[in-house]
């Protein structure tokens, strides 16, 4: 049985974003095939306790999966152990992250890169778990298809259910063109396995583009859906979407923001809350005055004046223009 529906929309497992706060706002706005936040299995080995918050499930979560990120054997076996303790919809392998702190420990997009050691990992997982598996890779050249279709190919072989393939190489992080041709060449190379295409999503237009050009029917959104979790209705719904008005973005950001004083305490949530902020009111209209406001929040009075504050200051023009045109909204937000 296919893990996924077509035309299924996933929200990606992003580092420091996806906890359970911000899956109920993805939720709220559309979103039911949801990861949690990448998990280290060595973190998860050597401070369990503290890396468990990160594999929480709320009840209301009929979909979760976790992926972890590492290229220690002993260290995935014990990781893929501990996971094998809790109830997720998947469990998926990251062979795409470009960041340093992850490259640089040879996991993550740069394990990618290296064939053998890439399947050696994957092939744990896939024996260890108890769960369906699944893997998220990147194109690992640029012009040359074969490393890519190899890795897929052999994921595949493995086991993997879905492969989930961002279009971009590792050097290019989240920036610049899509190779749609070479996710295109991944789907048609494996007819049996649910191919899911990723990369530079932020509306309807680059959306319909990645699903005509890829051929794919899924989709994961990242980026192009933190502090606009309403982008998974607006893509689903099509010209039925209904953006949200000024009070119910407040309210979604109330939300969000109480749900993390309630998991992490006051204190870490206010400071982990201000890339929420930011993100929130990127491209909406609002002054530098309001993005200060946002990096300053240390307390929840902080944050109740910041509601306030964001109330007053919000521009009209933007609300007005999103109320009479709902496509609109992301060429707005750029």
């Amino acid at each position: 049985m296919p893990l996924y529906p077509e035309n299924a929309l996933l929200m990606a497992p992003l580092s420091g974003f996806t906890d359970l706060p911000y899956r109920r706002a993805a939720r709220a706005g559309g979103c039911r095939f949801a990861f949690t936040e990448m998990v280290d299995v060595a973190s998860l080995t050597y401070a369990r306790e503290r890396s468990a918050g990160m594999l929480r499930r709320g009840p209301e979560e009929e979909f979760l999966g976790v992926q972890l990120v590492g290229a220690d054997h002993e260290f995935i076996r014990r990781a893929a152990d501990v996971v094998n303790e809790y109830e997720f919809s998947v469990v998926d392998f990251n062979l795409g992250c470009p960041v340093p702190k992850v490259a640089k420990k040879g996991a993550g997009a740069e394990l990618g890169r290296h064939l053998d050691a890439a399947l050696a990992c994957f092939a744990i997982i896939a024996e260890r778990s108890r769960h369906p598996v699944s893997a998220k890779i990147r194109i690992v050249d640029a012009e040359d298809p074969v490393p890519t279709l190899a890795l897929a190919k052999g994921l595949a072989e493995l086991g993997a259910q879905a492969i989930t393939v961002h279009g971009r190489i590792k050097e290019a992080f989240y920036s610049g063109p899509v190779n749609f041709g070479m996710i295109r060449a991944v789907r048609e190379a494996l007819p049996g396995v649910q191919v899911i295409a990723n990369g530079g999503v932020t509306g309807r237009v680059k959306y319909q583009e990645i699903r005509r050009e890829t051929g794919c029917s899924l989709v994961m959104l990242a980026r192009g859906a933190m502090g606009n979790p309403w982008l998974f209705n607006e893509l689903s719904l099509g010209d039925a979407y209904v953006p949200p008005d000024i009070d119910e973005w407040l309210g979604v950001i109330r939300e969000h923001v109480e749900g993390m004083i309630e998991l992490y305490g006051e204190e870490s949530a206010m400071r982990m809350a201000r890339k929420i902020l930011h993100d929130y009111l990127k491209g909406r209209g609002f002054h530098s005055v309001m993005k200060a406001l946002a990096s300053a929040v240390a307390t929840r009075a902080d944050f109740e004046a910041f509601l306030a504050r964001t109330k007053q200051e919000h521009s009209e023009s933007y609300w007005t223009q999103l109320e009479a045109n709902p496509a609109a909204e992301r060429r707005l937000r750029r």
